[in-house]
């Protein structure tokens, strides 16, 4: 396993290079086989586990903490204590309950969000440590942009609360524009400036225009667009953490098709590239991607998810897979 370190003074943590994403832990994913692929991350060395106050809401009608409440019985069950570090997020739990509806996503935008409301902050993160069994967390984000009207300098003051009490080692954004961020550091002490930020990053390049129903009508907020890049490559102490870097399995599976953000020239003329480097290392799709992304000179650490100990050791297996500078060059200027 390789390592970085995250954040800076009291809070700041050494995690591995490579992050595992426990979204659909004790739903989707059944116990016995979370508890299977958290050993086998653990024993490869990695440190760094991302979860959510609402996940996975949508795949029982909850309000969400199933992960949570997993992540947190096995660091009980395996005597798991602070050499793990745990990411965790506010934000974006329902606040309503519903039946579970066969067609996931576009039947949950319309229901009531807790938002980012100081108070409501501060008591899920007891929740989120109660669940987990810490005493503080180590990473907490605001998962989305408040929806109820709460002022962002007002919420980022709430996080920065958390910091000063020692509830919270880091404050970290998520799917937020790159305005936001910087708002939040400006309005913020040092101490408690956002210090790392999740956003959806991957070797293909999407489209940004395509209007997200409940966060913004001008465009993709979760992805790391071109000015997000540049931002963290220009500011000392920023660490991108990327979720969804494998495209939920779109590389290599060809029954999951990518999504239409994809549908471009510039994602044929890269996937060219991907398939070249790939049959010259003898590495997977999702290897290549996620070698070229741990070998960038941008601080980024590839959130990964596995359903099975399989799916986690083709990623794994990715850490140490090193490629030329040659390689490196053609896939960067593909598409360009």
């Amino acid at each position: 396993m390789r390592y970085t370190t995250i954040g800076s003074g009291a809070g700041s943590r050494r995690v591995s290079k490579l992050a595992l994403g426990v979204m659909r832990f004790g739903t989707d994913t059944d116990v016995s086989t979370s508890y299977d692929i958290l050993d086998r991350f653990v024993e490869a060395g990695g440190t760094f586990v991302d979860t959510s106050n609402n996940y996975a809401y949508w795949a029982n009608g909850t309000q969400g903490g199933e992960s949570e409440t997993t992540l947190g019985q096995w660091r009980r069950d395996r005597g798991i204590g602070d050499e793990l570090v745990i990411a965790t997020k506010v934000g974006a739990r329902p606040t309503d309950v519903v039946e579970r509806v066969e067609n996931g996503w576009e039947n949950q935008r319309n229901r009531r969000w807790e938002g980012l409301a100081p108070e409501n902050v501060r008591e899920q993160a007891d929740r989120s440590r109660e669940r987990l069994g810490v005493e503080r967390l180590d990473l907490y984000y605001a998962h989305v942009p408040d929806m109820n009207g709460v002022p962002l300098e007002e919420y980022a003051a709430g996080f920065a609360a958390l910091v000063k009490d020692g509830v919270v080692g880091q404050f970290g954004l998520s799917n937020h524009w790159s305005w936001q961020v910087e708002r939040a550091r400006a309005v913020n002490p040092e101490a408690a400036r956002p210090s790392v930020l999740q956003y959806h990053h991957t070797y293909l390049r999407p489209r940004t225009d395509i209007p997200d129903p409940r966060l913004s009508v001008d465009g993709e907020i979760g992805v790391a667009d071109a000015s997000l890049l540049a931002y963290v490559r220009a500011t000392p102490g920023l660490t991108l953490v990327a979720y969804t870097p494998l495209l939920s399995g779109a590389y290599t599976n060809p029954s999951k098709p990518l999504d239409r953000a994809y549908d471009h020239p510039g994602t044929t003329a890269r996937l060219q590239v991907l398939d070249e480097v790939a049959a010259e290392t003898g590495a997977t799709r999702n290897q290549v991607v996620l070698a070229w992304m741990l070998g960038d000179s941008l601080p980024v650490i590839p959130l990964v998810g596995a359903s099975s100990v399989a799916q986690l050791d083709e990623s794994l297996a990715a850490v140490d897979l090193e490629l030329s500078e040659e390689q490196r060059a053609r896939l960067d200027a593909a598409g360009r």
